[in-house]
């Protein structure tokens, strides 16, 4: 959708964008402006982060309003990172749209206090209420990521409402990994994603995504242009520092693609 911003890593490589959040939500804890969230992102996008991505919740737990436009200020100095805005529409996610026309909004069926997001969108029920609200966002030019679980039967009818893109719910994939379960989870993560490239449909990922199990996703479920990671990536950097590990994270996922 947006001329300026490829839709994958320009090395062919699944691009990773670094959720902010729980920079914001211990900065919140004081009222000392640290962490700042423009400067952790700083870091990630000079350490080789393809994005930035911030889930601004109606009761700004952790990341505020004013943070979501300080980052779109700051993306604007990186026209080649992407600049992605989850959350609810019908909360306080399309005021963002429309004021800050960000490259990529992925919408996020949660409640005003859900603890985190934990469930796709249930088509059968809110597809023409969607509709509407992704044919807006096309109108300022910013490309539609669904957030669904991964099942195959919902991915045509994601397209058929206009969505570009679908965020696979990768929680139960994460949970699973280790153990006997792992299998059969990505033989049914990659079957969502077939669905999803059949139906005309770009595929992203996101959720307890880690370094641990991040390469064996992206090497059995195809066609994985985008990853969206946050708790685990900001809890290695406590550990190593954000730099190296924005770099430790693109050592995966090229290692999935090598």
């Amino acid at each position: 959708m947006n001329p300026l911003v490829s839709p994958q890593d320009p090395r062919g490589h699944t691009a990773l964008s670094v959720n902010v959040n729980k920079v914001a939500l211990l900065r919140n804890t004081r009222h000392l402006g640290i962490p700042s969230v423009v400067k952790a992102s700083t870091l990630a996008l000079e350490a080789g982060a393809n994005g930035i991505t911030v889930h601004p919740r109606p009761d700004e737990r952790h990341v505020r309003a004013g943070d979501v436009r300080d980052l779109a200020a700051l993306l604007k100095q990186w026209p080649q990172a992407e600049y992605n805005i989850e959350g609810n529409p019908f909360h306080n996610l399309m005021a963002f749209v429309r004021e800050l026309r960000p490259h990529q909004v992925t919408f996020v069926p949660d409640s005003e206090g859900q603890f985190t997001s934990d469930h796709g969108w249930d088509l059968a029920r809110d597809a023409e209420r969607l509709r509407p609200l992704i044919a807006e966002a096309h109108s300022f030019g910013t490309r539609v990521s669904l957030f669904m679980d991964a099942e195959t039967d919902g991915m045509a009818a994601a397209r058929d409402i206009g969505a570009d893109r679908i965020e696979l719910y990768t929680e139960p994939y994460a949970a699973a990994h280790g153990t006997p379960q792992q299998a059969a989870q990505l033989v049914r993560f990659a079957a969502a994603a077939r669905a999803a490239q059949a139906a005309g449909l770009g595929i992203n990922a996101g959720h307890d995504l880690n370094q641990d199990n991040l390469a064996d996703f992206l090497r059995a479920v195809p066609g994985v242009l985008e990853v969206s990671i946050g708790h685990a990536l900001i809890a290695d950097a406590l550990e190593v520092g954000l730099p190296e590990t924005v770099r430790a994270y693109q050592r995966c996922i090229r290692s999935a693609h090598a």
